[in-house]
């Protein structure tokens, strides 16, 4: 570990970091081209929809809500409640290999690793239990299980508390522009992830590689 930097601990976010997530791959079944599921998922406002199971309500209300909402599509939401786990899998396609690369360097090195992701408890076993590279994490604070969910900086206090860190000792690496954006003000060194080759760039520059 390079011991003069002032970085003492590193914080990934998951999705779109390390794992690429596609939810249009839950509705392909259901709708003839991309972009009928693309005017679907601004129908129902899906990320604000999925951000509610993020921050701990089960998908089964989730999908309740919806079906009193869009009651043309009770049909879908129940069969997809019905085999959501499996379904839902479907929407991980896979590691982004250059950042799950840097992150095992990044362990190589002695960093400590943490995990600051906005996920439901329900869903994010079938990744975990996937993907090996979370056994890299000393400790994941996951907003369904805690929640609180990112950009607020509730999250980010809790995240500093549990781990008994500072902001200015750690790294954050995020692929989101608000949550980057309170992380920064509360003092943490940010990354303001965009690509493998763009992260590895400014690892080197903090001389953490």
């Amino acid at each position: 570990m390079n011991t003069s930097s002032h970085i003492k601990a590193i914080v990934f976010d998951f999705g779109a970091v390390l794992l690429e997530w596609v939810p249009r791959n839950i509705f392909r079944e259901y709708f003839p081209d991309e972009s009928s599921i693309d005017a679907f998922l601004k129908d129902i406002e899906f990320m604000k929809w999925n951000a509610e199971q993020d921050e701990g309500r089960s998908f089964s209300e989730g999908f309740s809500i919806l079906s009193k909402q869009f009651p043309q599509h009770t049909d879908m939401f129940q069969a997809l409640e019905k085999n959501w786990l499996e379904i839902w899998g479907r929407s991980v396609v896979g590691e982004i290999e250059g950042s799950v690369n840097l992150l095992r360097a990044l362990n190589e090195k002695g960093y400590p690793l943490y995990g600051l992701s906005n996920w439901s408890t329900e869903t994010f076993p079938v990744a975990r239990e996937r993907y090996n590279f979370f056994e890299l994490f000393d400790d994941i604070v996951l907003s369904g299980e805690v929640k609180l969910i990112k950009p607020g900086s509730a999250i980010f206090e809790l995240f500093l508390q549990r781990t008994n860190r500072s902001a200015q000792e750690c790294l954050f690496i995020d692929d989101s522009g608000p949550n980057i954006a309170t992380a920064s003000k509360m003092g943490f060194d940010c990354i303001h992830f965009k690509s493998p080759e763009q992260l590895k760039k400014e690892l080197h520059k903090r001389e953490l590689l």
